[in-house]
């Protein structure tokens, strides 16, 4: 086996020259033959069990060349990559020169490969402090909705309609003079402002009186999912039957009581405001990074290989496809509801996906320059964190020594980031 690595004129790319030896090419396909034999039949021979000779003069060598060429060459092309220091970052560009039984395989690969970084400026970076500050006003929104979740509803019956009502109606809708399937319902509850019913019809509904019944025009969304209905301009014939109102209990002792762990509201709006400073606190100290990490990029050009990009996109796309999985739904049917096409999305995301990559290099460039490292420990304490969090056993996670890998240069990245702030000039 011999291998010959040429430069292109292109920025991290690199030609790679393979010559495989005769022997091992036809040592594969003996190996794709025994695998694929049982596909063969041929008269005179029980399926499968043709000799290779045989097999070679009724369909010809060639026909396990390109199965030998993929059992032999991975393994082969991973070993001498490794072997010469080349840390590709795209799949090969295959061109075969020569693949014949009997002879060498030559083919050579074009790859793009992993850019060199030539750090800007990271150190004593200028920097805006952020700050949240807890207010008496944001205490008390968090009062209200305790309030409202704790709500009772009461009957009005001495006013109309009113916006944040819960009435009760029944309701049939015409399209052209004609009712429509699901247009149809007694009794139903329906919150004014909720937007839950056609854009329009709930607007109407304020100022109805219990009792009234009353025609409401509405025109059907171009996007609605029926076909038959989008766009189209219809009549609803609405009866009011009842009003309710919500009714706020009041935010006393009592009401701390019934809703907390404490027996004051003194106390109740001192915990929901440690709360509030402990998020304030972390939602600054993630603006403080990411303006950080978009400065120190900012100052760092690197000339990045489409393929980086191109399997940075691979990875985000297998994050909605995980997601979407999670809400039993495929890629395909989120495709036709966002009305878009893979190449659409793909176009989408690459400027993110650049983003991301130049990131993770200017972060991983740090961590080489100042040597930053991640101790047993600290490996050890997120692998327990991690535990915790999925109910899974420590112990057995320490085992897996990819996830250990993978964890320690999340550590490494957190403490550069954490050096990038520690060492810039906030004002």
């Amino acid at each position: 086996m011999s291998i010959k690595v040429e430069k292109t004129d292109k920025n991290n790319e690199v030609k790679l020259s393979f010559c495989i030896e005769a022997s091992k090419f036809e040592e594969a396909i003996q190996k794709v033959y025994v695998k694929s034999a049982k596909y063969f039949n041929i008269p005179g021979f029980r399926k499968g069990k043709a000799p290779y000779k045989i097999v070679e003069k009724q369909y010809g060598a060639q026909i396990f060349y390109e199965d030998a060429f993929n059992e032999v060459v991975p393994e082969v092309y991973e070993k001498e990559l490794k072997e010469a220091g080349i840390e590709a970052v795209s799949r090969p560009d295959i061109d075969i020169t020569q693949m014949e039984k009997g002879k060498d395989l030559i083919f050579t690969a074009v790859v793009q490969t992993k850019p060199e970084v030539t750090l800007g400026k990271y150190k004593g970076i200028n920097l805006k402090k952020v700050e949240y500050n807890v207010e008496e006003k944001d205490i008390d929104h968090e009062i209200y909705h305790m309030q409202e979740r704790n709500a009772r509803l009461i009957n009005v019956e001495d006013r109309p309609v009113e916006s944040g009502d819960t009435t009760i109606i029944d309701f049939e809708g015409f399209s052209d003079g004609v009712a429509f399937e699901g247009g149809k319902a007694e009794n139903h509850e329906l919150v004014i402002g909720s937007n839950t019913f056609i854009p329009g019809f709930e607007d109407q509904i304020i100022g109805m009186k219990i009792g009234e019944e009353k025609d409401i025009n509405v025109t059907f969304p171009e996007e609605y999912f029926s076909k038959d209905l989008a766009g189209k301009p219809a009549v609803f014939k609405v009866k009011l039957h009842e009003i309710k109102k919500k009714e706020l209990p009041e935010a006393d002792d009592e009401f701390a009581k019934d809703v907390s762990e404490f027996d004051t509201i003194k106390e109740l709006k001192a915990s929901i405001k440690e709360k509030l400073e402990d998020e304030n606190k972390h939602k600054a100290e993630y603006e403080t990074e990411e303006e950080a990490i978009k400065t120190v990029c900012e100052n760092t050009e690197i000339d990045i290989p489409s393929g980086m990009v191109e399997t940075e996109t691979d990875n985000m796309i297998r994050d909605i496809e995980q997601r979407l999985s999670y809400q039993g739904l495929n890629f395909e049917q989120y495709l036709k509801i966002m009305n878009k096409t893979e190449a659409d999305l793909r176009k989408e995301m690459e400027e993110q996906a650049l983003k991301q990559v130049k990131t993770k290099l200017v972060l991983e460039a740090i961590v080489k320059a100042e040597k930053i490292e991640a101790s047993e420990e600290e490996v050890k304490a997120k692998i327990e964190e991690m535990a915790q969090t999925y109910g899974r056993d420590a112990k057995e996670l320490e085992q897996n020594e990819n996830l250990k890998t993978y964890i320690a240069e999340s550590v490494k990245t957190e403490k550069a980031i954490h050096f990038i702030v520690e060492n810039a000039k906030i004002k």
